[in-house]
C-alpha cells in the first residue's frame, strides 16, 4: 500500500482533520498522535503536489485544492496563493468523520476536571459515548477504503482524555475496577461521572434481640409515614444495618448504602461469638482514605449493647459475590427449647444420637412463605447435643450447615421439616430463646 496514495483517495472523497486522516494509518509509525501523523500526511502531500505543479503538471494544482479544501491544509492555501492560483471554497467546513470535535478537546477536558472535584479517588477510566449514527459512518468508511491500519474513533478519544487526566491530577488508569468513571460525549460536548462503591467489610455481633438486620418498612405506609408506625416509615425504630451504615455513610459522604450479609437470623435471635462477615456498599462517596479503625470505634459506641462490629477492611464486589456463596456455610447455634411434657434424660440421649448426622428434608416454613418460594430443601446437622435445663426445658447446640431453620427443627412447622423434635419425642416443642454461635467462613 503507497500510505501517500491512500491518503490522498481518502481526501479526494471526504474533508478529514488531521486526527481523523491520521488515524487510518495509526498502527503505521510509533510515538506519533494521530494528529501528527495526519498533519505530516498532508504536508507531505503538499510537497508533492507543489513539487508536480511546478513541472507545470495539473495534477498537482489539483492536488493542493483537494488538501486545501478537503484537507483544511493552511501550507496547501498558502502554496496556492504563491502559485497564483485560485484556491476554492470547501464544500464542507467541518470533517466528515469527527464533525471538528477534536477540536474541543481542552474544553471537555475542562470540563472532566470539573466533575471530579470534590471526589477523592486513585484510580480512573475514561469512557466516550458517541452517537450510532458516528459509529455507523466510520465503519462504513473503512469497509469501503479497505483501511487495516486505523484506530476506532471511540479508542481515540479515550486514549487522549485518559493521558491528560492522568497527567493533570496525577492518577493511575485502572481499566478493571477503577474508583471512578468519566464518561464523556465528545458530540454533546458533556462530562458526566460515574462514582463507583466503596466497600468496607467486617463482622458484626447482635447483642440484643428485637433488632431486625435490615430496615423493616412499615407494610402499611411503605416508608412515607403513617399513624401505624408513628411517622418513622419503618417497623422497628433501628436495625444492624442502620447502626452500621450510617457511621459509615457520613463519613464517605456517598448517597446511600446497601448492606450485604452472609445470610441473617431472625429478629428475636443473637448473633453471638466471633459474629456475621458483611460488607457495607457506599454508593458514590466522595471519601475513600477513611480511618476504619475510628469508623469501628464510632459504631460501636453509637451502638453500645445492642450491635458491635469487628474486623474492619476495605473490600471489593467479589468479597459480596463471596458472602452470597457462603450462605450456606456450617453455622452453630444455641437454643432454648420448651416441650408440653416433661422428659427424660434417654428422650435426650435419642435426639442426640438420631439428629447427629441427619439430613433434614425442610419445606419452606409457613413464617417466611410470603418472602421465599415453596420448596423442599436437605440441610444436614453435622452436631447436636442437648442438656437439660428443667422438666419441660432444654437447651440445644446444633452445627449444621446453613439454611437449616433450626426453629421448624424443634416444632416441626406441621410435618414442614422431618425429622424433627417433636416427632421424635412425640413431645410438641417451641424455641423459647434463639443465639447465633458460630458461622464458619472464610471473610
Amino acid at each position: 500500500m503507497d500510505v501517500l496514495e491512500k491518503a490522498f483517495e481518502l481526501l479526494s472523497k471526504y474533508p478529514l482533520c488531521d486526527h481523523c486522516l491520521g488515524r487510518q494509518f495509526a498502527l503505521l509509525g510509533y510515538s506519533m498522535e494521530n494528529n501528527v501523523r495526519g498533519s505530516s500526511l498532508k504536508i507531505s502531500l503538499t510537497l508533492q503536489a507543489t513539487d508536480l505543479a511546478k513541472e507545470k503538471n495539473l495534477d498537482g494544482v489539483k492536488q493542493l485544492k483537494v488538501l486545501a479544501t478537503n484537507g483544511f491544509s493552511r501550507e496547501a492555501q498558502e502554496t496556492l496563493k504563491h502559485l497564483k492560483k485560485r484556491i476554492p471554497k470547501a464544500l464542507e467546513e467541518k470533517c466528515y468523520l469527527c464533525e471538528g470535535k477534536f477540536e474541543h478537546l481542552n474544553s471537555l477536558i475542562e470540563k472532566s476536571l470539573a466533575a471530579i472535584d470534590g471526589y477523592e479517588f486513585t484510580t480512573f477510566l475514561v469512557g466516550i459515548e458517541v452517537p450510532i449514527k458516528v459509529e455507523e459512518r466510520e465503519d462504513e468508511f473503512k469497509g469501503t477504503f479497505n483501511l487495516g491500519y486505523s484506530e476506532g474513533i471511540k479508542h481515540e478519544f479515550g486514549r487522549l482524555f485518559g493521558k491528560v487526566l492522568a497527567e493533570r491530577t496525577g492518577k493511575t488508569a485502572d481499566y478493571l475496577i477503577p474508583d471512578l468513571v468519566v464518561v464523556i460525549n465528545p458530540f454533546r460536548e458533556n462530562a458526566r461521572l460515574q462514582v463507583n462503591p466503596l466497600f468496607v467489610g467486617g463482622r458484626y455481633r447482635k447483642l440484643v434481640r428485637d433488632i431486625p438486620q435490615s430496615k423493616w418498612f412499615c407494610s402499611n405506609c411503605r416508608g412515607r409515614g403513617c399513624d401505624k408506625c408513628g411517622g418513622t416509615g419503618k417497623l422497628y425504630p433501628e436495625s444492624v444495618e442502620e447502626l452500621t451504615s450510617n457511621v459509615l455513610l457520613e463519613a464517605a459522604e456517598g448517597q446511600k448504602t446497601l448492606f450485604h450479609a452472609s445470610g441473617r437470623e431472625d429478629i428475636d435471635a443473637r448473633m453471638l461469638g466471633t459474629g456475621r462477615p458483611f460488607v457495607i456498599e457506599v454508593s458514590e462517596p466522595k471519601k475513600r482514605s477513611i480511618d476504619l479503625k475510628e469508623i469501628k470505634e464510632k459504631i460501636n459506641v453509637g451502638a453500645v449493647g445492642k450491635v458491635e462490629v469487628s474486623k474492619l477492611r476495605f473490600a471489593t464486589k467479589d468479597v459480596v459475590r463471596h458472602l452470597k456463596k457462603g450462605e450456606g456455610a456450617q453455622k452453630e447455634y444455641r437454643l432454648l427449647a420448651e416441650f408440653e411434657n416433661p422428659f427424660s434424660d434417654e428422650d435426650l440421649k435419642m435426639l442426640e444420637e438420631k439428629l447427629t448426622g441427619a439430613t433434614i428434608k425442610q419445606q419452606t416454613p409457613i413464617r417466611v412463605m410470603h418472602r421465599r418460594a415453596d420448596l423442599i430443601r436437605e440441610r444436614y446437622i453435622y452436631k447436636l447435643k442437648v442438656k437439660k435445663v428443667s422438666l419441660k426445658r432444654a437447651l440445644l447446640e446444633i452445627r449444621c450447615q446453613g439454611g437449616l431453620y433450626v426453629k421448624e427443627l424443634v416444632s416441626g412447622d406441621e410435618g414442614r421439616t422431618i425429622p424433627n423434635v417433636s416427632d421424635l419425642l412425640n413431645n410438641r416443642a417451641k424455641t423459647l430463646k434463639l443465639d447465633v454461635l458460630k458461622i464458619i467462613m472464610d471473610d
